[in-house]
């Protein structure tokens, strides 16, 4: 059985017009999506999704602007470790220490607008796909 990761075009990325070029670069690395939506979480559903990170000084900031636009999650799969994979592709958080020709080193804005999120670990993956995708 081959290991799902969710990844997330973030309102940043869906704002500038950046749908396209994410799915393209994802399937020209050959991850294949599996399941692909597109919602606009409320303040409270993104507080949900990032309860990990209750009482860190970022977590307001990062609701709210999760909630300010539409975002894009995504189940994706990979040959391999799809987890360490997508996370590998898509970029360190801080684009500003993302390796050149990731997501993040090219598209991202900033620390918060980089442009992408992707699961962490695979009981993360569970649960978030869980959360988009029941």
């Amino acid at each position: 059985m081959r290991k799902k990761s969710l990844l997330i075009i973030k309102p940043d990325a869906v704002e500038r017009n950046l749908i396209g070029e994410i799915i393209g670069r994802l399937e020209k690395a050959r991850f294949k999506i599996v399941k692909l939506k597109m919602v606009q979480l409320s303040y409270d559903d993104a507080r949900k999704f990032y309860a990990v990170h209750e009482g860190r000084p970022f977590l307001d900031e990062l609701c709210k602007f999760m909630s300010s636009g539409p975002v894009v999650p995504m189940v994706v799969e990979s040959d391999g470790d799809t987890i360490t994979n997508i996370r590998t592709f898509i970029g360190a958080t801080d684009p500003s220490k993302a390796a050149p020709g990731t997501i993040r080193h090219d598209l991202a804005v900033s620390f918060t607008k980089n442009s992408v999120h992707a699961s962490d670990g695979e009981d993360t993956a569970k649960t978030e796909i869980a959360f988009f995708f029941s």
